[in-house]
């Protein structure tokens, strides 16, 4: 008799099938059992307006997380990116599995580079905190862009460039590969001209805190390093006291002599989002080994860029 199969909850958007898929084949693998998607609508997937003005935190994970206490799910698959910095004491994130590619990317007609597009060009995207840097970048360039707030998935998103309607847009690298469509990239961004959203490129495997032999099993999807890195990150994010719609670029990187892992380089940003003013500090230390750890260097940077006025420039900032 096979056993049961697991249910992983996932949203519906082609991103979100196609990296729950990937997990729900690295569970089947450690398990033996078979993993059937569920799929859940969430509210940031049917409403229309820009995530900062629904608060963006969280609005792509609620639903799943109410599935997972109703018990109609087993488990659940985010974007880590999509999940708000405070843990319910029911759920555990029991796995992050190792991260792919942090960076954005642009897709611009002609196949243009940033360096390459026209004055007066328009950039397509939902971020405050990518408008924040290109505008900044722009600035210290001399270069003439609009950025142009936009929602929808990847499709619709390209789907302004091949229609004229916008001469590139920005969108993650991770999400652009897991589509299968990385050969429509015309351009990396260096993470030293656009710093990601903290935890970006990460995914989330979430179960309820009761189910101990599901974490068990799931903890072997589990990176140590994505781990260490991605708190650290959120860290930041927490106590800058920021939503995931805030203009807040955060990335942890580690830095070898080649072979050994030595250090960890953790560096924020945030930015008003006609990138006039920024504040832009990194810190570099011993490799965290504990949640703890990992925890307090973000904490540390956060202290010194809300030293440097990091507060005043949070638009998004809850009251």
């Amino acid at each position: 008799m096979t056993e049961k199969a697991l249910r992983l909850g996932t949203r519906r958007s082609k991103l979100a099938m196609a990296q729950s898929g990937q997990v729900a084949d690295a569970v089947s693998q450690v398990t033996g059992r078979p993993v059937e998607l569920v799929e859940i609508t969430t509210y940031g997937d049917v409403s229309r307006e820009h995530l900062a003005q629904i608060g963006g935190t969280g609005v792509f994970v609620a639903a799943l997380r109410e599935a997972l206490a109703r018990g109609e799910v087993d488990f659940a698959v985010h974007s880590l990116k999509d999940l708000p910095t405070t843990q319910p004491a029911e759920l555990v994130v029991a796995a992050i599995p190792e991260r792919e590619d942090p960076r954005d990317v642009i897709i611009a007609r002609d196949a243009l580079k940033l360096t390459d597009l026209p004055r007066g060009a328009r950039i397509g995207t939902g971020s405050p905190r990518r408008m924040a840097q290109l505008n900044a970048y722009a600035r210290s360039h001399g270069m003439d862009i609009e950025t142009v707030p936009i929602r929808g998935n990847v499709d619709t998103r390209i789907g302004y460039v091949t229609k004229g309607d916008l001469d590139a847009v920005v969108l993650a690298a991770a999400g652009i590969n897991r589509v299968g469509r990385s050969d429509e990239v015309t351009d990396f961004l260096s993470v030293d001209t656009v710093l990601p959203a903290p935890g970006q490129g990460a995914l989330a495997v979430e179960t309820t805190a009761d189910n101990a032999e599901l974490i068990a099993a799931l903890a072997q999807l589990d990176d140590p390093l994505t781990r260490a890195a991605v708190t650290a990150e959120r860290s930041l994010l927490a106590a800058l006291e920021a939503g995931c719609s805030a203009p807040v670029g955060a990335l942890a990187d580690l830095l070898t002599d080649g072979q050994t892992v030595k250090e960890m380089r953790l560096r924020g940003v945030v930015g008003t989002t006609d990138g006039s003013t920024l504040v832009q500090l990194s810190t570099t230390g011993p490799v965290p080994e504990t949640h703890e750890a990992a925890t307090a260097l973000g904490r540390e940077l956060a202290t010194e860029m809300l030293a440097q006025g990091a507060a005043g420039l949070m638009g998004e900032r809850a009251l």
